[in-house]
């Protein structure tokens, strides 16, 4: 990053827990999100255990995986709130956070499609909101961390992928260490999302202070780029 101005954008580094994989007909039982800069400030945390959708159930394979591990079940469920409410405090909380905010997952694809429908049906906001929507919560298309650890350490994606589903599935079975640079937080969380975000927004710093002398362009200018052309489309 060294011909690239400073990267000042909030990144909100986001890891969701789901009863299946179809938004609507399975719901998002709880998400966590970190507010991080690049130079390792956190801006803040946001936490919460959500009701069921209306009418939803969970997926048989995915309530079966989580019976095997009920403490984790437990904690994704737990008192849980209204989506209505969460999610509009939740873009309240977002909007508060200092400069332009960037949406960040991994995959993107996943946990940001999640987020995404939760805010449209009950906010008049999305994670990419079209051209003519001046009313905005991020800024950018969003960063998908995996692909972005791809590109910053020129490892194939699917071991980056692979490296991560290891982690988690240590994670949520035995509680075991990560890599020492992206370790979980000590304190046990509320639920599992909080240590997925957390973990997730360390080693995006990890990444920066070890690649961001080089070439690479900066993830805000890959996202603002492309939010530009979106514009005017």
């Amino acid at each position: 990053m060294s011909s690239e101005s400073p990267d000042h954008w909030v990144y909100v580094v986001t890891d969701i827990e789901v009863d299946g994989p179809w938004p609507g007909p399975n719901s998002m039982r709880s998400f966590a999100s970190v507010a991080i800069t690049l130079d390792g400030t956190e801006h803040g945390r946001f936490e919460a255990v959500l009701e069921e959708l209306p009418g939803a159930a969970p997926n048989q394979q995915t309530l079966a995986w989580f019976q095997s591990i009920p403490d984790v079940w437990e904690a994704a469920t737990t008192d849980p709130e209204p989506a209505p409410d969460v999610m509009a405090r939740y873009a309240s909380w977002v909007k508060s956070l200092p400069g332009q905010k960037c949406f960040a997952a991994s995959p993107l694809a996943f946990d940001g499609l999640w987020i995404d429908f939760y805010l449209r049906r009950f906010t008049r906001y999305g994670i990419i909101q079209g051209p003519y929507e001046d009313d905005r919560v991020f800024d950018g298309t969003g960063l998908c961390l995996r692909s972005y650890a791809a590109a910053v350490t020129g490892r194939p994606a699917s071991e980056i992928a692979s490296e991560l589903a290891d982690r988690v599935v240590r994670r949520r079975t035995a509680h075991a260490p990560r890599d020492r640079r992206c370790s979980r937080i000590r304190q046990p969380p509320r639920h599992p999302g909080t240590d997925g975000a957390v973990g997730r927004a360390r080693c995006l710093k990890t990444r920066e202070s070890q690649f961001g002398s080089s070439s690479w362009t900066s993830p805000a200018a890959c996202s603002s780029s492309k939010a530009g052309t979106s514009r005017h489309r």
